[in-house]
């Protein structure tokens, strides 16, 4: 019954739906006995339009542990929701709620609650359980959270992008657990001292408030008609003149490269004005109104302003047209691949890795020296990348590495020198969690003992809870330089 223990499509959840249905007709001995051959049934996955709960899912609420009811027209959730005891993910995005149901809280053991996308403005106090690990309530219409958020000690993972939150709850300080905060494209006019203090924040977000706002003028004028927005939070500066602004009919699009919460990157030649050769780009064109991680005009804004670094991928241009919003970018090499990749559910926040994956002592350093070198540059720029994953490097052998995907940074050119330290000791810390990873792949039979011994220092020093104790971008370059000597490795130039 691969159909319905593992539901791969929707005429497969429809067919166990319709069977359920018929099923909850039966009295309670017959279902008992129906039933048997359900129980390894742990996933449930429909969007059909749905308009209510299909009720019949009761009928599993024993084993069910994820439930994925996204892009349906669902509007509240049944009071005896509660009964889905084994529940640990539920996802509801892209439906047409109006406020976060209150019988989340009756589920014991859920931990992960996604409602992207949908029309929610109230979050009620004390609607969420507390083993609440993972909520995501982008794209919504919340203007205010609840002072019971500080009763998720939990919460690692949060997702508040595109709503319309002016502040955050002081009770939110007691998230101590808390790692990953996207927050950007609200009405934040603040940032609370005990968010940056964070002990385990590492990946925080937060362009497009007015906090990051140094003047009412707008970075990018105008809205596209690809629902592209555009808003005058962003940065400090105009778009840099000395980039090239590009039409897309100079652009001979061609192969997708890849995808992104914020748009498309297409392998592309560019005609340029006055040269008779044409260039290989790459070029992304960004998409929607608001993505997971903010508005794609920061991003692009962001892109811009970093300006050029050997270990970051270069911008060449800006698109910047009614009908598109985009980036100009080299081309990168296919002899480039991807360091890691996302988190899964299971890791929440840190990277997973191919199967058989090992690195040498060697290439761990080697990786270090050029994304500390490169996060140096960008926060000498006034600029937080805000996802420092293995799955935005890139690699080619055991020497050359790019960096990429701004789509999470936020310009900290208006924020008090102050903010702006505390903001490089948070990404100092997602730096150590990947260090971390990485080390945890070298091989326990690597030679090079006491290079590994002195990484894991490096990274113990970067990642501990007390965050003004964590060093700068730029002293660690010096740190992994002095290293490199020592064991007679490739400095950073």
């Amino acid at each position: 019954m691969s159909a319905t223990t593992s539901p791969t499509s929707e005429l497969s959840s429809l067919a166990l739906l319709e069977q359920l249905t018929l099923i909850s007709q039966l009295s309670a001995a017959e279902q008992a006995i129906k039933l048997v051959e359900f129980s390894s049934i742990k996933r449930f996955q429909l969007s059909a339009q749905l308009n209510e709960f299909p009720r019949a899912l009761f009928l599993l609420a024993d084993t069910l542990e994820v439930i994925d009811l996204s892009a349906n027209k669902l509007t509240e959730l049944p009071d005896d929701f509660g009964r889905f005891h084994a529940l640990k993910i539920l996802f509801l995005s892209d439906n047409q709620f109006t406020q976060l149901p209150k019988v989340l809280a009756h589920c014991p053991n859920l931990t992960m609650v996604g409602f992207k996308a949908n029309r929610i403005d109230t979050v009620a106090e004390d609607c969420l359980p507390h083993k609440l690990s993972w909520l995501i309530l982008t794209d919504n219409k919340i203007t205010q959270l609840p002072d019971s958020m500080g009763q998720l000690t939990l919460l690692q993972k949060c997702a508040l992008a595109g709503n319309a939150i002016a502040r955050l709850p002081d009770a939110m300080a007691k998230c101590q657990r808390l790692e990953l905060l996207r927050i950007s494209a609200n009405k934040l006019t603040e940032l609370p001292s005990w968010l940056l203090n964070l002990p385990r924040l590492s990946w925080l977000a937060f362009d497009g408030n007015p906090v990051t706002q140094a003047s009412p003028q707008a970075v990018i004028q105008g809205k596209g008609s690809n629902n592209v927005a555009v808003n005058a939070s962003s940065s400090t500066t105009a778009l840099d003149d000395a980039l090239p602004l590009v039409a897309l009919s100079q652009l001979d699009i061609g192969a997708e490269l890849g995808r992104g919460a914020s748009g498309i990157i297409y392998q592309a030649q560019w005609q340029a004005v006055d040269v008779d050769v044409s260039k290989s780009v790459a070029v992304k064109l960004f998409k929607g109104a608001v993505t997971s991680d903010g508005y794609p005009s920061n991003e692009l804004a962001c892109s811009l302003k970093v300006g050029l670094h050997p270990n970051i991928i270069p911008v060449l241009g800006q698109v910047d047209q009614p009908e598109a919003l985009g980036l100009v970018m080299g081309l990168i090499a296919p002899s480039f691949v991807n360091l890691g990749l996302p988190p899964s559910l299971n890791t929440c926040t840190r990277d997973t890795f191919a199967a058989g994956t090992i690195f040498t002592a060697r290439q761990v350093f080697n990786i270090g020296i050029q994304m500390a070198d490169a996060m140096a540059h960008l926060h000498a720029k006034g600029v937080s990348h805000g996802d420092v994953y293995a799955h935005n490097i890139l690699i080619e052998g055991d020497d050359k590495l790019i960096f990429g995907d701004f789509g999470a940074a936020t310009d900290l050119s208006a924020l008090p020198l102050a903010q702006q330290l505390a903001m490089e000791q948070i990404e100092i810390r997602a730096f150590a969690c990947l260090l971390e990873d990485l080390l945890g792949l070298v091989s326990i039979t690597d030679v090079d003992k006491g290079l590994v011994n002195d990484l894991t220092a490096i990274k113990q020093a970067c990642i501990t809870d007390a965050t003004h104790e964590r060093p700068r971008f730029k002293l660690l370059c010096e740190q992994l330089n002095k290293l490199g000597l020592r064991y007679g490795l490739k400095l950073q130039a």
